[in-house]
């Protein structure tokens, strides 16, 4: 067989196993049995062997082949992947339509799309001119990891989209679900268990741990499938419903729930959801409840979001089956925010296949309001499928002589005073150094918006802290070379630049020095305006509740946060420490006069001198604002290399356009007037 004749016999082969492959994950409606489609992949990978230069990145035979990973690398989602808000009864969905009704200014029913709310992991794949070019996770949703060699192992996850019915967009990123069957979680299972391997607690956890594989012959080796619900970017196409994507997606070989439904009005969507929870347990998958989302993409855009949640959309959660358990303690944990939250050690007890024998209760409030005592027996369940709570407390079989629990004044692991603000539900540990809290504090303090110490990353503070040479913030700038050398992944060349990078935090301003410091509730705005109200670290650790509350946006929570965060002895003499070890600031300047005054800038594509964070960071300093998304209130777009469709809405807009060339003239001329 000569190339031109392999050429052509591997062409025959991709297409045909590509349309199985559609026919089988997607129609769920297979032409030949899995003799035939593996005859014709072996065939595939013996002429691919002997013609090596004839593969191709979307050839099926190469979803696995990838050496094992050190570690994943992270992914920025262009367009964020948002959480949602929760609804857990049909009042609170009528609201949530009451509250569309009212944002949009209309009487008119408006139509929904209900959706299973499949319990697995969101990830975004990105295809290029129809070849599939990476994969990632939602993490935090702005930010997640790079999985695209375990996406690829996905036999639902097609290499390349199909192009029969519709020419393919310039780029697409497709979001979905990904899971694990029922009955595939129960085989593998089985077989961990015969290999005497610890066993996965349910289908979530499964598909999550699967697909966070650092070697992806593992992933290929989990019977993990998708669902697709929606997308990001898109280059090429467009869309006026959310109803029109999903029936789009299966088009390009991107399956959809069938159980998916358009709903005119939300009295049919509710129906839908008691619909799918009557059937739920004849599902071949787990899901928690149902999504509801506007159908209408422009009303969508004008419904917008809050926080990192979208007002047009909301998840109506199953309810969780209970059982009852005894309480036998309650413990108080410290979270790296200094957030105190008490937990119940529980009488271990199975839920929904899961043993639980803790449960959050959130906090004071909560256990005053279901009067949840040690000894006490409790229902529990797992809110949405998951997460195990304290639904309430069976009074008939109280112990006479249980007492109720009392939260403690100082915190559990440093003793430092615990203060819960006005209006807020929480009690907070105040000090600067709680150990509970140390490593997080010290990531935040060097972090690029606060101090500013590149090479601090989290593997290094870690060592630092539990080495104990780093017990405060001031324990940075003692630090020598004999001391970071001798750290693992630290030669004497890096631990230099460290301590050169340490050096040159001490030059920062008195807002990004407020920032660090970590005081509750003061962000970076708030630091800003403190700082050019009070002009020195000095009047404001000086002002009284009073005084600091007659500043605009500065509320009496705020207020109290500030001022028992400097009423701590042990914050104040670090403090003192940092300025004795050569911290120092200018004072600022107003940010009216700032020649950046009144402009807000967004950055979209790649900038070839600086990240965005170090981009964004100059515009505030140079006082203007940034923002992450266009509107009418943004004055300039930076517009870098593989420009988003930012670009093109703010072209629509009418805004003005920078290159990253433009913008470093602007900053340098900026920069030398200052």
């Amino acid at each position: 067989m000569n190339l031109a004749e392999a050429r052509k016999e591997i062409e025959a082969l991709r297409k045909a196993l590509h349309y199985h492959n559609y026919r089988y994950y997607v129609l769920d409606d297979p032409e030949i049995p899995d003799a035939e489609y593996d005859r014709m992949m072996r065939r595939l990978m013996e002429l691919e062997t002997r013609f090596p230069e004839l593969v191709t990145p979307d050839s099926p035979s190469q979803r696995v082949g990838a050496p094992p990973l050190e570690a994943f690398e992270t992914v920025s989602h262009d367009v964020p992947m948002l959480s949602l808000a929760n609804g857990f009864d049909d009042g609170e969905i009528r609201e949530f339509d009451r509250r569309v009704h009212r944002m949009l200014k209309t009487d008119a029913a408006i139509d929904y799309v209900g959706e299973p709310k499949m319990d697995g992991l969101a990830i975004e794949v990105r295809y290029e001119k129809g070849l599939l070019t990476l994969g990632a996770t939602r993490g935090d949703g702005f930010t997640g990891e790079d999985v695209t060699a375990n996406i690829r192992t996905i036999g639902a996850i097609p290499l390349r989209l199909r192009s029969d019915e519709l020419p393919v967009p310039e780029r697409l990123d497709a979001r979905g679900e990904v899971f694990m069957p029922i009955e595939g979680f129960r085989k593998l299972n089985e077989q961990r268990k015969k290999e005497g391997q610890p066993l996965f607690s349910n289908p979530r956890n499964a598909a999550a741990g699967s697909l966070r594989q650092l070697d992806s012959r593992i992933t290929a080796t989990r019977p993990l499938d998708i669902y697709f619900y929606g997308i990001g970017i898109v280059e090429g196409m467009t869309f006026t419903t959310h109803w029109e994507i999903l029936k789009t997606l299966p088009k390009f070989g991107l399956k959809t729930n069938p159980h998916a439904r358009l709903c005119h009005g939300i009295e049919e969507a509710i129906a839908y959801y008691h619909d799918l929870l009557e059937k739920r347990d004849d599902f071949p998958y787990e899901m928690d409840g149902i999504v509801i989302k506007v159908n209408e993409l422009a009303l969508q855009r004008e419904l917008g979001e809050v926080s990192r949640s979208p007002r047009w959309a909301i998840a109506y959660k199953f309810p969780a089956s209970q059982e009852m358990t005894r309480i036998e303690d309650i413990i108080v944990q410290v979270g790296r925010t200094g957030v105190l939250t008490p937990v119940a050690v529980m009488k271990p007890v199975e839920v929904e296949g899961a043993v639980v024998s803790r449960a959050t209760l959130h906090n004071q409030d909560e256990i005053e309001r279901k009067d949840i005592r040690v000894g006490d027996w409790v229902i529990i369940q797992r809110a949405g499928g998951v997460i195990p709570e304290v639904v309430r407390v069976v009074l008939s079989k109280r112990p006479p002589d249980v007492k109720r629990f009392e939260f403690p004044k100082t915190c559990p692991v440093c003793g430092s005073p615990v203060v819960r603000l006005p209006g807020e539900a929480s009690h907070r540990c105040m000090g600067i150094s709680c150990p509970a809290q140390l490593k997080a504090k010290i990531r935040h303090f060097a972090s690029k918006r606060a101090m500013d110490i590149d090479g601090l990353g989290q593997k290094l503070v870690d060592q630092l802290v539990d080495k104990g040479l780093v017990k405060n913030f001031a324990d940075l700038y003692r630090l020598n070379l004999e001391q970071l050398a001798g750290l693992e992944r630290m030669g004497e060349k890096s631990a230099q630049n460290l301590l050169e990078e340490i050096e040159k935090s001490k030059a920062t301003t008195l807002p990004r020095f407020l920032y660090a410091l970590g005081i509750p509730l003061v962000g970076e705005h708030l630091a800003q305006v403190l700082a050019e109200h009070f002009g020195g670290l000095e009047a404001l650790m000086s002002a009284d509740e009073e005084t600091l509350t007659q500043i605009n946006e500065i509320g009496p929570q705020v207020a109290r946060s500030i001022r028992t965060f400097f009423d701590t002895q042990e914050n104040r003499e670090v403090i003192r420490r940092l300025r004795d070890a050569g911290v120092r600031w200018e004072a600022p300047a107003a940010s009216h006069d700032l020649p950046l005054a009144g402009e807000v800038f967004v950055f979209t594509g790649a900038l070839p001198d600086m990240t965005r964070d170090e981009a964004k960071a100059i515009v505030e300093r140079l006082g203007g604002q940034t923002a992450n998304q266009i509107s009418r209130k943004v004055t300039r777009v930076v517009a870098g290399e593989k420009a988003g469709s930012k670009l093109e809405k703010a072209k629509a807009l009418g805004i003005r356009i920078l290159t990253p060339e433009q913008f470093n003239s602007i900053i340098r001329e900026h920069m030398r007037e200052r």
